[in-house]
């Protein structure tokens, strides 16, 4: 494309094929990481703690959930310093080992009957490494996505980065909806619950086939023949970026909300401490429908903020389903099923995708080339640690018994929408900003009439591929 060469990185583009090795890759290390979700709302407080108080025990197994938040901000600062030293793909195949072997390991685990205290300790130990190699993969992902893109396209394809990671929790939900439904609850909790950790060798052998066949991107490629590659990016990306990457951080609080759907509600709603009563395979139904309609929203959402620009949308989402997740949880405390149901779809499912499908090509367009990886990552992975025990922080301030517990929840869960929302409208608008110009404060993006042109430009050279569109 011969107006963009001056500003867009020359090279082979596999926009496809990055895409789809993005997707499957976050897919697969996703479902590693939420069906540990599943099993510390479900499972882990009968098994991994003393029996005895089940506030204490549900207390406690959200925090190991929490734990791997904890690490994330270290895994961050190794894996985006390798990222933008050696390279976007080298970083994705050393974070899907590291999760993928750790999660056959939580699989292998004994209990505390078996063990005692060692039971909670070595799976606090697991969920670390678990927490830090995933530090690593939708900053990682989303860059490579991200420059393989055609400009103009760049926030439909970065969009199948959280698609990925949507399919993942799906995944992970629906491997645990034949066991919870069909085997009695003495098997389950004795060993039916370790089958979905130890699938984790499937998601190794997968990962490693898809991801050996991506190319490393031009973008990163212009950046080692010019010797501009960084021998500290993490300071670079610190001095240069600070405020974009305090922006990243406060928008990351978004956490919450799948926090509230996935965490808090799941415990709240199935724990016999809350005396809710949802059945345990009924209630797995709720997230796993709320992201069967992300599967489906976050493409659209993504190629509309090619459209109409990324903070829009952000803020919106970010602020909408703050407000909704009273509606959530109100339908929860109630024990109305399909009220739950239509709450989680359109909160989860639809609102939510406004921030979720658009961030993976908002925070690293923030970002230089050569800092990219570790700007979004350390600064994505700060912010969702700052969620990290909101989960037992939500018990503990909202505790079986308590009176009022959606309006004390939703309102926690608002204010920190609130937050994210404004930290979107300080940042600058960059759906019109070439891959070469992007984290520079200095240069605008091209007028409408102009990117509308250059969009369809790369359109008509590859941009439009059927396999995405």
């Amino acid at each position: 494309m011969s107006s963009l060469t001056e500003h867009e990185p020359r090279g082979k583009h596999q926009a496809n094929k990055a895409t789809a090795s993005g997707w499957i890759g976050s897919a697969l290390e996703y479902y590693d990481f939420f069906i540990y979700a599943t099993a510390a709302s479900l499972i882990f407080p009968q098994i991994f703690f003393p029996k005895g108080d089940p506030k204490v025990a549900i207390i406690a197994s959200l925090a190991t959930y929490g734990v791997g938040y904890v690490a994330r901000p270290i895994g961050a600062f190794v894996l985006g310093h390798w990222g933008d030293t050696h390279g976007r793909k080298t970083v994705l195949i050393t974070c899907m080992f590291l999760m993928g072997l750790s999660t056959i390991a939580v699989g292998l685990l004994p209990t505390y009957d078996q063990v005692g205290l060692w039971a909670p300790a070595l799976l606090v130990l697991l969920r670390l490494v678990q927490g830090f190699a995933v530090a690593g993969e939708i900053s990682g992902a989303s860059s490579m996505i991200l420059e393989h893109a055609p400009f103009g396209r760049r926030g439909f394809y970065a969009s199948f980065t959280l698609q990925g990671v949507q399919a993942g929790q799906i995944l992970a939900a629906a491997v645990f909806l034949p066991l919870a439904h069909y085997m009695d609850k003495e098997a389950f909790l004795g060993w039916g619950w370790r089958i979905p950790f130890l699938l984790s060798f499937l998601v190794i052998v997968a990962g490693w086939i898809i991801r050996r066949e991506v190319d490393e991107t031009p973008a990163f490629a212009e950046e080692g023949q010019q010797r501009a590659v960084p021998k500290a990016p993490v300071v670079q990306a610190i001095t240069e970026s600070w405020r974009d990457m305090l922006r990243v951080v406060c928008c990351s609080l978004m956490n919450v909300i799948p926090v509230v759907t996935t965490i808090f509600g799941a415990a709240y709603a199935v724990q016999p401490g809350y005396g809710i009563g949802f059945e345990k395979d009924v209630y797995l139904w709720i997230p796993v429908l709320g992201n069967i309609v992300a599967v489906a929203v976050i493409p659209f959402v993504g190629n509309w903020s090619d459209k109409v620009g990324r903070k829009p949308l952000i803020i919106s989402g970010a602020l909408l389903s703050g407000l909704l997740s009273y509606g959530y949880l109100y339908a929860i405390s109630i024990h109305h099923v399909p009220l739950a149901i239509a709450m989680s779809l359109l909160m989860w499912g639809v609102v939510y995708q406004g921030y979720n499908a658009v961030f993976p090509s908002f925070y690293p367009e923030m970002f230089p080339t050569r800092t990219r990886v570790s700007g979004m990552a350390i600064s994505q992975n700060l912010g969702t640690a700052a969620t990290a025990m909101l989960p037992a922080l939500f018990v503990a301030v909202a505790p079986p018994g308590a009176a009022g517990i959606p309006w004390v929840v939703g309102s926690i869960t608002l204010a920190i929408c609130c937050v994210a929302a404004f930290a979107a409208w300080t940042a600058r608008e960059t759906y019109r900003v070439h891959m070469n110009d992007l984290g520079n404060p200095a240069v605008r993006g091209v007028a409408r009439d102009e990117y509308l042109r250059l969009r369809r430009e790369a359109l008509g050279q590859g941009g439009g591929s059927r396999v995405f569109t």
